[in-house]
């Protein structure tokens, strides 16, 4: 008895845990639902796509699938790994392939992730490790639509609604972790999995603290915690001594992601362009960077990323000009005695962005508009304001995929429930030109229809494109074998030793 009491206290002292925080509850910990940053990351840890991007975001390589090939310009085939096993210890197939396809394109579920696989034709089992998928005509994003998290078909093929099955909080998955535990508003507990394909995470679990209050999240980290933790610019500036230095390593990069403020189209007060030129004009981006970034942030001039094919350098971020924004609105009917009034919400997920808010509202005010505002919590946020569109204009950000899909975020289809077009952004020519390159496979090309559509909807002004953080992370020294590359540093976190 002895020998066994001992043997257990020894194995507690040996056992590792990576101590994270997440701002908000995830929503639904399932891939084809994981709309919000705190389940997608989490689910990243659980589930895996067919495919991933390596380090450097640069090439497409296999996850799931060991290989994959095109047979022609329409035709994809994916030879998938043998021998990978799902969480409760059923072997992965080519029937969950089929299965994650067919949820996805049935009337079961409504997710964003949907229209990725629009252009599908259909997709076949050739036998357990080969599938065929087959194109209506070529594709651009063939590859990356197949980075999705693949479900399991046998927990979930008779599943009547995907939408609030028990499996969004109770996932099985193929991934490096599997779930342990989830409490909502307290800890979220992911265990090391035995038998996953690359080999055994070298960390035993990841501790996910649901921290809403961001000074809370700091200080958890500060006093070491937390082993990882984003830091806002202000922070790292300002509110770190030697010791924390001393404990903590610092990687720093811009981020894959931007926050604007976007304006709800379907209100006849925001349809006159001339009323969104004058809120455009009214702002100075460059100040909003100065107050809150310390240097650590860009202006961000449209809807895609600066090192992509897609960013067009040529479109400028407008100066602010509160004379010629005092005309705009003038000549659509507002002035000192009838102010053009609204209200923007955003949520207090992120620390900077409440104070962004407060600068918009003072920037604003300069040209006589009248802004107010409200902060929400997160869940709270996307359930009744932004899914349901219940907004004059949210203050938000997206973070987006290297390679960037237009069809998701600027497209009039996705103007719907469950759709990426929040603000209801509709373009007949945009929409035409998206439409048209969907099958361009001819990057160059498609690089300049891409930077022309930056080009029209920044000038149409739904959203005012604001600012690009930098990300910065500290990451205990305690945690061994970070590698970091143009993705960031978790693309090897299952080396990683503490």
């Amino acid at each position: 008895m002895k020998f066994l009491i001992i043997f257990i206290f020894t194995f507690n002292l040996i056992a590792s845990t990576l101590h994270l925080a997440t701002s908000a509850n995830p929503s639904r910990l399932n891939p084809l639902l994981a709309t919000d940053s705190s389940s997608g990351e989490i689910a990243g840890f659980i589930f895996n796509g067919l495919l991933k991007y390596d380090k450097d975001n640069k090439n497409i390589i296999g996850d799931l699938a060991q290989n994959y090939y095109f047979k022609d310009d329409k035709t994809l085939v994916f030879e998938l790994r043998k021998g990978v096993k799902w969480h409760d210890g059923e072997t992965f197939s080519a029937k969950d392939v089929l299965f994650t396809y067919k949820t996805l394109i049935s009337d079961k579920i409504s997710s964003p992730y949907s229209s990725g696989f629009r252009f599908v034709d259909d997709v076949k089992i050739i036998d357990d490790y080969t599938v065929e998928v087959s194109y209506k005509k070529p594709y651009f994003k063939a590859l990356e639509t197949w980075m999705m998290g693949i479900i399991p078909e046998h927990i979930l093929k008779n599943e009547k609604n995907m939408m609030s099955s028990k499996f969004n909080t109770n996932p099985i998955g193929t991934g490096a972790y599997k779930l342990e535990k989830l409490e909502f508003s307290k800890d979220i507990e992911l265990t090391a999995f035995d038998e996953y394909f690359e080999g055994r995470a070298k960390i035993d679990k990841i501790a996910f603290h649901v921290i809403a209050d961001s000074m809370t999240s700091f200080l958890m980290l500060k006093s070491s915690k937390l082993d990882l933790g984003s830091l806002e610019p202000m922070a790292y500036e300002r509110q770190l001594n030697k010791e924390f230095f001393n404990n903590f390593n610092i990687y720093e990069k811009i981020s894959l992601s931007y926050t604007y403020l976007g304006f709800n189209l379907r209100e006849e007060k925001f349809q006159n362009p001339d009323v969104r030129e004058a809120l455009s004009l009214a702002i100075d981006r460059q100040e909003l960077v100065d107050i809150l970034f310390f240097k650590h942030a860009k202006v961000c001039t449209g809807p895609f990323l600066p090192g992509s094919a897609a960013f067009n350098p040529d479109v400028k971020a407008p100066k602010q000009d509160i004379q010629k924004a005092k005309h705009l609105l003038k000549k659509a009917g507002y002035d000192e005695n009838n102010p053009f009034t609204f209200e923007i919400v955003t949520s207090n997920s992120s620390k900077i962005r409440p104070y962004a808010a407060e600068i918009l509202q003072h920037q604003l005010a300069q040209a006589g508009v009248i802004v107010k505002l409200r902060v929400m919590e997160w869940q709270a946020f996307l359930n009744t304001v932004v899914f349901p569109h219940k907004f004059d204009a949210v203050l938000l950000g997206w973070g987006l995929s290297p390679t960037p899909d237009p069809y998701m975020f600027w497209h009039s289809d996705n103007d719907k429930t469950g759709g990426f077009n929040l603000v209801g952004y509709k373009n007949k020519k945009i929409d035409k030109m998206i439409e048209e390159s969907q099958a361009m496979v001819d990057r160059k090309a498609l690089a300049k229809v891409w930077q022309e559509m930056s080009s029209i909807i920044t000038n149409d002004n739904p959203y005012l494109f604001l600012y690009i953080p930098n990300s910065i992370t500290a990451v205990n020294k305690d945690i061994k074998n970070i590698e970091p590359a143009l993705s960031g540093i978790w693309h090897n976190y299952i080396r990683w030793e503490k």
